[in-house]
């Protein structure tokens, strides 16, 4: 195990690196600030070589043991934040307008640079280390553009590992299930249409409206009468526009409603999608109105490999002790895009304990620096026993 006095210089300053990146938020695949640093830092730290613009602002870096050749792992941490406005008051809050890193972004591109530096300095190992910082996991599918522009060919990863913080999880607890850890997560904007007319004149003309409530209702019977309940389903409808409110009188001759669908199974994933479909459109016609379904597909589901599951566990405990090591956590119905990487090699996605915290996508959220000096352990000894094994 490295050294924790050592790592522990690292920490503090990492915290100081993670706070300048949540000061300066970026979003998707626009990180110039972070992208920088980042690559001044791996630079600054001696790695064998810094990649940067894969997917436009992903850096990788490579760093080479001093025990000879081996097998090449991948670690991997995101960069971007959220276009949320920030509510904590910290005085290293977000200073930029409508962006927040309200995932915890931050703290894992801190905890990935501080691995960097320990492994950069020590090399203790035989093989090869690849880190990944990756833009645009909230939406834009960083790791597939990545993936797509060859990263997995062109730095030789035979296996790839990723990590995320869990509020409600304590401060130095690790978590982690084999198989499905994270649901595949669908998106959908129905329009229905009418004709649009006068509210004192209902019998005139379809009502979109009336349409769309009833169709959000109908939805909701998709989990709860159509699928097995041990097999997880989220219907959620999160956006209805309809009218106006200055015209409080008028049919509107539209409304658009939208949400998110999340599903485990690969079966179920596409036999929900269509009872979807059936349901709007037979919905639709029930109210004589025109339905319109923009299907947005999302990132699979986010799959441990068993083996390297039991190799995540063994490094976990290894710095937290087995008691802070859930080897079963439930699966989530969030989704995630490392989802990709796993789906080319065997690799395995773990849980970091963010403490008592808002969670995570909340304007008060905060990444807790009290899980760097974890994060950054987990990573070094994860590398160790991967690569000296």
């Amino acid at each position: 195990m490295a050294p924790h006095d050592a790592i522990g210089a690292i920490a503090e300053e990492a915290i100081s690196w993670r706070r300048q990146i949540h000061q300066h938020p970026e979003l998707l695949f626009d990180l110039p600030k972070t992208s920088a640093l980042v690559a001044e830092k791996l630079k600054e730290f001696g790695c064998d070589e810094v990649a940067t613009g894969i997917a436009k602002s992903g850096v990788v870096a490579v760093i080479k043991g001093r025990r000879g050749d081996g097998r090449t792992i991948g670690l991997r941490a995101d960069m971007d934040a959220l276009p949320m406005s920030e509510q904590t008051n910290l005085p290293h809050a977000s200073k930029v307008e409508n962006m927040m890193h309200a995932c915890g972004h931050d703290g894992h591109t801190a905890m990935l640079l501080g691995a960097a530096k320990h492994l950069s300095a020590t090399r203790d190992f035989a093989g090869t280390v690849v880190l990944v910082f990756q833009p645009a996991e909230e939406g834009g599918a960083g790791a597939r553009v990545m993936i797509e522009e060859g990263l997995l060919e062109r730095f030789g990863i035979d296996e790839v590992f990723g990590m995320h913080n869990e509020p409600g999880l304590d401060v130095g607890s690790f978590a982690i299930r084999p198989g499905a850890i994270m649901a595949a997560g669908d998106r959908f904007v129905v329009t229905l249409r009418g004709r649009g007319g006068h509210a004192a004149s209902p019998h005139l003309t379809p009502d979109p409206v009336v349409a769309g409530a009833h169709l959000v209702t109908a939805l909701q019977s998709i989990a709860s009468r159509y699928t097995d309940p041990f097999d997880p389903v989220v219907v959620s409808v999160t956006y209805f526009n309809a009218g106006r409110p200055n015209a409080l009188n008028v049919i509107p001759a539209a409304i658009e409603i939208g949400g998110t669908i999340r599903t485990v199974e690969a079966k179920t994933r596409k036999a929900v999608g269509a009872r979807f479909r059936d349901i709007v459109t037979t919905t639709a016609k029930l109210f004589e109105t025109e339905a319109e379904i923009d299907w947005r597909p999302g990132y699979p589901v986010t799959v441990n490999n068993p083996q390297m599951t039991v190799a995540a566990i063994s490094a976990a405990s290894s710095i937290a002790g087995e008691k802070k090591v859930d080897g079963n956590w439930p699966c989530t119905m969030g989704s995630e895009d490392f989802s990709y990487m796993l789906e080319k090699r065997q690799g395995a996605f773990i849980w970091i304990g963010n403490g008592d915290s808002a969670d995570l996508h909340h304007p008060a959220y905060d990444f807790n620096d009290g899980a760097i000096v974890h994060g950054i352990r987990y990573w070094t000894e994860l590398v160790s026993q991967r690569l000296n094994g």
